[in-house]
């Protein structure tokens, strides 16, 4: 017992050093000012909190959680079919699905968000082969919309969403399956009553990472989205490193934290609920 305590003071340690400590100082900050040059002032202040109450703010965080959830939502029904393809796939099959998978991670980020500038401009490569088989008179603008925005998020944290499910689904014991098909269950309900709740945990992890990625990426709306598209974590970069405003800043972090682990606790008790059904009704 003394040995496995002692394994978790580095634990411990790099937690508090890079996690705890920063977080308290963003805390601290939210609650201070600003003097006319852009530097953090110690007398009291909840400027920071009241400015985020304007009708400007509250709109572009309400389409931040929007396009979050959204993403969420579509990462789930893209990649819930793909892991359990994949998860009752041959070896071989799950091996090479695995690598498909997990091979945009192999290129850089930036490189592969600015690869969909190329395909999705005005000159890119989409409006040029839609142009040449006359499928359109001209071009079409997807590039800096709302669309093109969530398309780069899709396709930036669907691995989030796939290698949580697939793990899921590969624990899931699957003679409960054979046992549901030998009393006369249909495939359909095999999947609701056995695979589904089976793979409760895939969901919930997955959903909570792509979400809490989404709702804190600023570079996919700058890169696709340009000056149209807004995210808060956009205003929390330029109140760092633009405007000079730090409590406003730090006070937008806290107020995002704060309502994506609320919104992440209802996300799990739901989950959990009707969990909970399903067992009471299988019962």
């Amino acid at each position: 017992m003394n040995k496995s305590k002692f394994l978790m003071v580095p634990v411990l340690l790099w937690a508090a050093l890079f996690l705890l400590i920063p977080m308290l100082i963003v805390v601290v900050v939210s609650f201070l000012s600003r003097d006319t040059l852009g530097n953090v002032v110690f007398p009291f202040s909840l400027t920071g909190y009241k400015t985020f109450f304007d009708s400007l703010y509250l709109g572009i965080y309400w389409d931040t959680l929007v396009l979050s959830v959204v993403t969420t939502v579509v990462c789930l029904l893209v990649s819930y079919p793909l892991a359990y393809y994949i998860a009752n796939a041959t070896p071989r099959i799950q091996t090479w699905g695995l690598i498909l998978i997990t091979i945009p991670f192999w290129i850089n980020f930036l490189i592969r968000t600015y690869a969909w500038v190329l395909l999705l401009r005005t000159q890119g490569i989409v409006n040029s082969v839609l142009l040449h088989f006359g499928w359109i008179h001209e071009p079409m603008q997807m590039l800096y919309t709302k669309g093109a925005v969530l398309l780069g998020m899709v396709y930036n944290f669907i691995p989030f969403m796939v290698l949580p499910i697939y793990v899921a689904l590969e624990q899931m014991d699957k003679r409960l399956l054979d046992a549901a098909s030998d009393l006369g269950a249909t495939r359909w309900k095999a999947f609701r009553h056995i695979t589904l709740p089976q793979s409760k945990s895939g969901i919930m992890t997955g959903c909570v990472l792509v979400f809490v990625s989404t709702s804190g990426m600023f570079v996919v709306t700058d890169i696709l989205g340009g000056a149209k598209s807004m995210m808060i974590s956009n205003i929390i970069q330029s109140q760092y490193l633009g405007a000079r405003n730090w409590p406003f800043g730090s006070a937008l972090s806290i107020i995002f934290v704060v309502t994506s682990l609320i919104l992440i606790l209802l996300f799990n008790r739901a989950m959990q609920s009707k969990a909970d059904r399903a067992k009471e009704g299988t019962a």
